[in-house]
């Protein structure tokens, strides 16, 4: 029976459907429902609701259900609803009646709630660590290559000479602001909903303080009401995080889709890391970028799936919640893929010397040629007239250097204060605190 059936046996058509793809996702949170578990009994415990012999007896059969886990030897029967109630089932049917204890002072709805919480924090380390990664590697190849210059662009025309080591340089800068609003994500995710039960909280003089210590969260969701309410904002939010790092690679890819293109020519990479074509025997395709690009663009569409699949819900639980994991878990695992191939093509990207050589980027240097004469004593309006001049009339003369040393620019990237800027944000996360209260909650 499910923990909720009473007498009445239900529908099959009804239990498929509402069930949905529930099993095989929550497969992903099955380690955090133990974990979660492990911190309501001790809690339970504390306020006479558990004996200190069952404590003992059930702490000693969950922790063997997490190495199960761990292991990959957990399943979820077709005969059981969803991960809660098989965690609970198999305790029950391995101790006895203290497991049927375990679920006194608590809802499904909250137990999903904290689940649901501790497997974005998992998964937001994850992010982080693989952005933070993607972000070093930008750092030391704009250093490495700061000398090599490319053509700039606006309106896809070219405008004035760029760099490589500014190129690189931007979207690690544009990394450090996606981690700004993944630290807001992981702030909202931090916070402990155990405790609220459906949403309406409990005659059980409940420590909900204590399980928050015990989980490792910074704070709680204090009104019960809205820690239900938060179901539906917290992964919009995680969303919304998500697809700010997904808008800093999609732009990249569409760059080196670019970049790699013939009539561009700027960078190349081993042909074993390009695909061909069934009858073009000269193509090397740059597929792998322009998947990122397509699946970056997929989460971006993401946190409006989740506001449409939201919006207009009053407080109170609602089963539409349960279809927001069908969007978001397999987002989480297709961003850190995408992190993960970028970081691995960057490896082996080869970049062309000498391209603005090129008679054709001739006209980059115009705005050197004004500078030039302003900084002569010009007046910057007359200057630009007299170099328009000499592009019209086919007599320009452009320079072949550029000397920009304010901060950000060619000449003084400035990476150093940019990586400071990264370590302080990502000094915040304080991932270590919570790996701690984990690992104690284990031993």
């Amino acid at each position: 029976m499910k923990i909720w059936q009473k007498n009445i046996e239900v529908n099959k058509d009804i239990e498929s459907f509402t069930v949905g793809k529930d099993r095989e996702l929550d497969l992903q949170m099955a380690a955090f429902d133990v974990l979660g578990s492990l911190a309501h009994v001790e809690m339970l415990e504390s306020i006479g609701l558990l004996t200190a012999a069952e404590l003992d007896e059930i702490q000693k059969e969950l922790k063997n259900i997490y190495k199960e886990i761990e292991a990959g030897e957990f399943i979820i029967e077709d005969t059981v609803e969803d991960v809660h109630s098989q965690v609970e089932w198999l305790l029950t049917q391995r101790i006895g009646e203290a497991g049927k204890k375990i679920h006194s002072g608590r809802s499904r709805n909250d137990q999903v709630l904290v689940d649901l919480k501790l497997f974005f924090r998992d998964r937001i380390e994850e992010m982080v660590h693989n952005s933070a990664s993607l972000f070093q590697q930008l750092v030391a190849l704009s250093n490495q290559h700061k000398h090599k210059l490319l053509p700039g662009y606006t309106h896809l025309q070219i405008a004035m000479p760029s760099s490589f080591g500014l190129w690189f340089g931007a979207y690690a800068e544009s990394l450090v602001d996606d981690m700004e609003v993944m630290l807001a994500a992981w702030k909202i995710c931090n916070k402990n909903p155990l405790g609220s039960a459906a949403g309406y909280g409990s005659s059980f003089p409940l420590n909900r303080s204590m399980t928050t210590t015990l989980l490792g969260f910074e704070n709680l969701n204090y009104n019960v009401v809205y820690a239900q309410m938060g179901r539906g904002k917290t992964e919009r939010i995680l969303a919304q995080a998500m697809s700010s790092v997904a808008a800093t690679l999609a732009k990249m890819a569409m760059d080196v889709c670019l970049f790699i293109n013939q009539n561009f020519g700027f960078i190349k990479f081993p042909d074993e890391l390009t695909t061909g074509s069934s009858i073009m025997p000269h193509k090397k395709n740059p597929d792998v970028f322009e998947l990122i690009r397509a699946r970056c663009n997929k989460i971006q569409a993401l946190p409006n799936e989740i506001a449409m699949m939201t919006t207009n819900l009053p407080s109170g639980y609602h089963r539409d919640l349960q279809l927001l994991k069908e969007n978001l878990f397999p987002a989480m695992t297709s961003l850190n893929e995408c992190l993960e191939m970028t970081a691995y093509m960057f490896q082996h990207i080869d970049i062309k010397e000498e391209i603005l050589a090129d008679k054709k980027y001739a006209y980059l240097f115009s705005v050197e040629v004004v500078n030039d004469l302003a900084l002569k004593g010009v007046p910057f309006r007359e200057a630009y007239k007299i170099v328009g001049e000499t592009i019209e009339n086919g007599t320009f003369e452009p320079g072949i250097k550029v000397n920009h040393t304010h901060e950000g620019s060619i000449g003084n990237l400035c990476n150093e204060e940019i990586e400071k800027m990264m370590e302080a944000i990502l000094d915040q996360f304080n991932f270590e605190k919570t790996k701690s209260a984990i690992q104690q909650l284990l031993a």
